[in-house]
């Protein structure tokens, strides 16, 4: 592969695992409310999440999204209601932000994992990534197709897992600033709120287009 497809990769990769989603709100919610090596055990059923879109993705199985166009719009849909109704418990009176201490029952680790790996296979986002993205990198001229669109996806899954993993052991040290803070903590929310209700209503833009195409 060229150095240009590896970067492209790894930047597209990047940008997607910055960008506020299911993922990164559960394992937030995870880390904070049971600690952070709860949230890196949730973290690694996610990692098999994406090992198996990724495969899904190179043997045609995530098809079935393309095939079936208003399953996705279904669930994109689904996806902008959760998202305004998180923006609206952080912005109500006595709302909570995604930071705030949660009293949340301590799961062992073997459903940990598995709620980990729900979450991401529930994502259809993921499928449409390597159904849609990884195909524009690799180049038929210098090799086989399926490899590398192996080790492009593989470049997006250490991405993705080391920017969450940071993600989730600063979870906890955020939240802890915020409970010495309370002044400090409504700001988080009302910004915090304000930033998944921007998210919502953008991704709302973008339903009936897709319902239209």
């Amino acid at each position: 592969m060229s150095g240009t497809s590896v970067v492209g990769m790894a930047l597209t990769a990047l940008v997607m695992v910055l960008t506020p989603g299911p993922n990164m709100i559960y394992l937030v919610s995870r880390s904070i409310g049971q600690g952070r090596s709860a949230g890196l055990i949730s973290l690694a059923g996610t990692g098999v999440g994406f090992l198996v879109y990724l495969v899904a993705a190179n043997v045609g199985l995530a098809v079935v999204f393309v095939a079936v166009p208003w399953l996705y719009i279904g669930l994109n849909a689904a996806g902008v209601v959760y998202l305004g109704y998180l923006a609206w418990q952080a912005l109500r009176p006595g709302g909570r932000g995604v930071f705030d201490v949660r009293d949340l029952s301590g799961d062992s680790p073997a459903r940990l994992f598995r709620m980990g790996l729900v979450t991401n296979l529930l994502n259809p986002k993921a499928a449409i990534m390597y159904l849609t993205l990884i195909p524009q990198f690799v180049d038929p001229g210098r090799g086989s197709p399926v490899a590398q669109g192996l080790v492009l996806g593989g470049i997006q899954i250490a991405i993705s897992l080391t920017v969450n993993a940071a993600i989730v052991v600063a979870a906890g040290t955020v939240a802890t600033f915020l409970v010495r803070r309370p002044r400090w903590a409504r700001w988080q929310r009302r910004v915090t709120g304000t930033l998944l209700g921007a998210v919502a209503l953008l991704l709302a833009r973008e339903v009936p287009d897709r319902a239209r195409v």
